[in-house]
C-alpha cells in the first residue's frame, strides 16, 4: 500500500473530524474555534480521549460517554469518506502532488457541502465563496483548468443555473433552485472547469431525479411542496466528476461515435 496514499488518508481523517465541526455550526452562525466541542444534548465538553476520529466512535459504541444519547451517523461518516477520498487522489497521483492536494481539497468542500444540505438545505457561504476562491487561487498552481479556464467555468454555468431558477420563480411563483447551489456550482467551475461543471450538473440531475423519486415514494412526502437537497447531488456529482471526469467524457463521445 503506497506510504504516501496511506498518510494522506490519515491526514483525512482529522480533515474529516474538522469538517464535521464546521457542518454543525456554520449553518447555525457559530464559530468553529470556540466553545471546545460539546455533546449537542447535555453539553457535556467532549474530552480529546473520545474525540479520536472513527475510534472515539467505536470505543464509545455511538454513543456520548456522559447522556448515552447515540452520535450522529454523519460524524464517523464524513471521517471515512474524507479519509477515503484523499487516499484515492493521492493514490491516483503517485504523491502529494499539486493535483492530488487540489482534489484532496476540493473533495473536503464537496464532502462538507453534502451533509450541510442533507441536515439543514443550507450551503454555508465560508464553503461555497470561500471554495471558490480557493478553486480560483489553486488553478495559478496546479492546472488544469488555468485561471482564466476556472474563471470561466466558475461564470458560465452558475449563471446559466440563476437564469433557470429565475424564470422557474417567475413562471411558477414559487423558488426552484436556492442560490446557494448557484454559488456551489460556480466552486465546482472553479475546480473542474466549465466542461466538468457541466458535467457535474447532468450527472446531479440525473441522481437527483432517481434518488428524489425514491425518497418522496418511500417516505410518502409531496413532490409539489418537498424540497430536495440538490446540493447533495451536485456534491456527488463533481466527487464523480473529480474522480472519473475524463473517462466518463470519452466513454459518452464514444457512445455518440465522437
Amino acid at each position: 500500500m503506497p506510504p504516501d496514499a496511506v498518510i494522506a488518508g490519515l491526514f483525512g481523517l482529522l480533515i474529516g473530524s474538522f469538517l464535521n465541526v464546521c457542518i454543525y455550526r456554520w449553518p447555525r452562525d457559530l464559530s468553529v474555534v470556540r466553545p471546545r466541542s460539546r455533546c449537542p444534548e447535555c453539553e457535556r465538553q467532549i474530552a480529546w480521549y473520545d474525540n479520536l476520529p472513527l475510534l472515539s466512535y467505536v470505543i464509545l459504541r455511538g454513543r456520548c460517554r456522559g447522556c448515552k444519547v447515540r452520535i450522529s451517523w454523519r460524524y464517523p461518516l464524513v471521517e471515512a469518506l474524507t479519509a477515503g477520498a484523499f487516499f484515492y487522489f493521492v493514490w491516483q497521483a503517485g504523491g502529494f502532488t499539486p493535483g492530488a492536494v487540489k482534489w484532496c481539497v476540493f473533495s473536503a468542500i464537496l464532502i462538507a457541502l453534502i451533509f450541510t444540505d442533507i441536515e439543514t438545505l443550507l450551503l454555508p457561504d465560508e464553503f461555497t465563496i470561500g471554495g471558490l476562491c480557493a478553486g480560483l487561487a489553486i488553478s495559478w498552481f496546479a492546472p488544469p483548468p488555468s485561471f482564466l479556464e476556472a474563471l470561466v467555468g466558475a461564470a458560465v454555468p452558475s449563471l446559466a443555473l440563476w437564469l433557470v431558477g429565475w424564470l422557474f420563480e417567475k413562471l411558477r411563483h414559487k423558488e426552484g433552485l436556492g442560490f446557494g447551489d448557484v454559488k456551489m456550482i460556480a466552486m465546482i467551475g472553479s475546480f473542474l472547469g466549465l466542461r466538468g461543471a457541466l458535467l457535474s450538473i447532468a450527472l446531479g440531475a440525473v441522481v437527483g431525479a432517481v434518488a428524489g423519486l425514491i425518497w418522496i415514494i418511500v417516505t410518502r412526502k409531496d413532490a409539489g411542496t418537498y424540497p430536495l437537497p440538490f446540493g447533495m447531488f451536485l456534491g456527488i456529482a463533481a466527487l464523480i466528476a473529480a474522480a472519473r471526469g475524463p473517462q466518463i467524457m470519452t466513454w459518452y463521445g464514444g457512445v455518440l461515435g465522437f
